[in-house]
């Protein structure tokens, strides 16, 4: 599992044991209700700033949302193509 579906399926745990929609998480963090949904279903990567928004909506620490996340599977990078090099 990616470390993305990792956060998204701790965030939605912890959102759903604080009894709350996902447009109740977004108003208390101030995260839009969609990008809550895109990050609940791994379809967009968590910033920094999101990760510790959300957290403290829920009023949890931020490493609860990131539980598990150390031991995910990291696909490899592909290297970004020099600016300028023809391609």
């Amino acid at each position: 599992m990616e470390p993305r579906e990792i956060f998204a399926r701790n965030l939605a745990s912890r959102r759903r044991d604080a009894g709350l929609s996902q447009e109740d998480l977004g108003f208390r963090s101030g995260v839009h209700r969609t990008e809550v949904s895109n990050l609940e279903t791994a379809k967009q990567e968590p910033r920094l700033s999101t990760i510790i928004r959300l957290a403290r909506g829920l009023g949890i620490p931020t490493t609860d949302l990131l539980t598990g996340v150390d031991d995910a599977e990291l696909k490899p990078k592909r290297p970004r193509p020099r600016q300028g090099a023809a391609q």
